[in-house]
């Protein structure tokens, strides 16, 4: 009966450990206009996340983003988060009305963007126009 509760406590303890960890972000960094430009430059593959903290559908693409651009494939792809409502400046410059807008890039062309979209196979089409 020992073992049973010995089980049964390290369990509970890993689901608390498990639950307590924050919830994954898309490895994006923060927009700056500098780097954007020499990424543009480079003739980088570039992802341009419009995100705002209380968007639901911005939620649902976290974890699909960080999924495709953690993965071996978009591992060079540079990708760059703008804040909605604190960044309004580079929201104009993307001439973006809505956050949860992605704009995939390949140097200073424009590939494609998307709007509002949730579906895994989608996102990482828009992601391969920028390879």
């Amino acid at each position: 009966m020992l073992h049973r509760r010995a089980f049964l406590s390290a369990a509970g303890a890993s689901a608390l450990a498990i639950a307590a960890r924050p919830a994954l972000a898309a490895p994006a960094r923060p927009f700056v206009l500098a780097e954007f430009r020499a990424a543009q430059e480079a003739d980088k593959a570039i992802l341009i996340d419009i995100t705002a903290s209380w968007c639901p559908t911005c939620r649902i693409q976290k974890p699909i983003l960080a999924r495709l651009l953690t993965s071996a494939r978009f591992a060079a792809m540079v990708a760059f988060e703008i804040d909605f409502d604190k960044q309004k400046e580079f929201v104009r410059l993307m001439d973006t009305r809505m956050q949860s807008t992605l704009i995939a890039w390949r140097g200073a062309d424009e590939m494609g963007r998307t709007v509002g979209d949730t579906n895994p196979v989608s996102i990482e089409a828009l992601l391969e126009m920028a390879m």
